[in-house]
């Protein structure tokens, strides 16, 4: 495991040999290049109920998914200007997820936070999501606190 603890070998980012000093600071610099200039908007713990899952109860009884989406964007001419067309509507947004929540079942998480991060980056002024999916109520035969997956993209 690497010095970050991400389970790559130490020494490589992205398959390219460096030292682990080296491979700790590469990925900061490139974490922090992305986050430069722009500002982040959270919206976190939005509840919906949808019919997604592999097994046929899921399905049919349907069950609770809590969203957790955090937009990076520019809000400087948003806020200059006092417009929020400029910028993420929140409450629109919320309302967005929850309808893309309900819709269309899918069998997996990673495909409905494929479906949510490109319904954030639909707005315009959103330039990348970091867009989580909490299955609180996942058929896990065990003891679990939360199942979830994320999803990091950004606008092409």
């Amino acid at each position: 495991m690497s010095a970050a603890g991400d389970g790559r070998a130490p020494g490589a980012v992205d398959g390219v040999h460096v030292d682990a000093a080296e491979a700790d600071v590469t990925r900061a610099e490139a974490t922090r290049t992305v986050a430069v200039g722009l500002d982040v908007l959270r919206l976190l713990g939005v509840r919906a109920t949808g019919h997604h899952g592999v097994f046929d109860h899921e399905r049919r009884d349907g069950q609770e998914f809590v969203i957790d989406a955090v937009v990076h964007l520019d809000t400087t001419s948003a806020a200059d200007d006092d417009d929020l067309a400029q910028t993420v509507h929140y409450g629109v947004l919320a309302e967005q997820l929850v309808a893309a929540v309900e819709r269309d079942p899918v069998d997996l998480i990673e495909t409905l936070a494929e479906r949510l991060a490109a319904l954030v980056l639909s707005h315009p002024a959103a330039a990348w999501v970091e867009l989580t999916v909490h299955k609180p109520s996942a058929p896990i035969t065990v003891p679990f606190g939360d199942v979830s997956i994320t999803v990091v993209r950004e606008r092409a």
